[in-house]
């Protein structure tokens, strides 16, 4: 997991999550019997389910690693090398998922099992979608609304860590509501977080670079839904001869793109903390506020 990880990324979060809301929920009141496996205040199949999430995403991060042969260069470097990484990509990100679909089983619960499945499902989707979108006549050609936008991360971002939260209220024997609103809480704060990534090259005022940044983030649909598709396209064009990055980036600040995606990212925020407060006071809930906060302020 190390390799996988850099310093930017912030390790194991989204297990962290799910430790955290199982803490904030506590102990059900409809089962007694299995509370002698709680340890600080979670069980140790919570615990189980928090490593599985994140061997989960660490799989499908290790197969995102899989370079496209199709499009290498000379320069790039020998297409032997290129080809043994993606055969190890693949074996890596299997085995790993492979490992994580085993200790799902071994919970033993069904609906446990149902939905972490479909959030795999949900990931492979989501992440088709990107990859299908990726190409640069595509980000020309294709018209992405921020209602598709919303669609798609929560497929590729969201829907782990929600279905994760809800699973692990479904293993302590909380109430429907209990889980839907641990669910809640996990789609709108990882949402928060995409937003808030996406926003990154566009509010960070210390690089002297420009930042990198997908035709297909927030600021930049949210930036052509208010400037109209034609524009849009023409202004992507006339980039193409000059520094793509720095008049795109530009061009997206001065409009209301920018301004959208933080008022978008902080009304997901306030849905997350919203949710929360289904939960009693602790300082687990508290801890899941400060995540939220974290990714909200600007």
């Amino acid at each position: 997991r190390g390799f996988v990880y850099d310093s930017r990324n912030n390790l194991q979060m989204r297990g962290l999550v799910v430790l955290l809301i199982s803490k904030a929920a506590g102990p059900s009141t409809a089962e007694v019997s299995f509370q002698h496996n709680m340890v600080s205040g979670i069980y140790s199949s919570q615990r189980s389910l928090a490593e599985i999430t994140e061997l989960i995403h660490t799989a499908f991060l290790v197969h995102r690693g899989i370079v496209n042969i199709g499009e290498l260069k000379s320069c790039d470097g020998p297409l032997k090398d290129m080809q043994f990484g993606n055969k190890m990509a693949v074996l890596s990100g299997d085995f790993l998922l492979a490992n994580a679909c085993t200790s799902l089983a071994q919970l033993q619960n069904t609906k446990v099992v149902e939905l972490i499945s479909s959030a795999i499902g949900d990931l492979v989707q989501g992440i088709y979608y990107e990859n299908s979108k990726s190409s640069e006549e595509n980000c020309l050609t294709d018209d992405i609304g921020i209602s598709t936008w919303k669609e798609q991360v929560f497929l590729s971002h969201s829907a782990l860590l929600a279905k994760s939260c809800q699973a692990a209220m479904e293993l302590a024997k909380h109430s429907a509501e209990i889980q839907d609103m641990a669910f809640q809480y996990g789609k709108h704060m990882s949402m928060s977080h995409k937003l808030h990534s996406d926003l990154q090259p566009f509010v960070k005022e210390s690089s002297s670079d420009t930042m990198a940044f997908s035709l297909n983030c927030a600021p930049a649909v949210l930036h052509q839904e208010f400037l109209g598709r034609d524009a849009w396209i023409k202004q992507i064009r006339r980039s193409r001869h000059a520094c793509v990055s720095q008049q795109l980036q530009e061009a997206i600040k001065a409009g209301k793109g920018v301004t959208s995606a933080i008022d978008l990212c902080r009304c997901h925020g306030n849905r997350a903390l919203a949710a929360l407060e289904s939960f009693p006071p602790s300082e687990a809930r508290a801890a899941l506020a400060n995540i939220v906060s974290a990714v909200t302020r600007f």
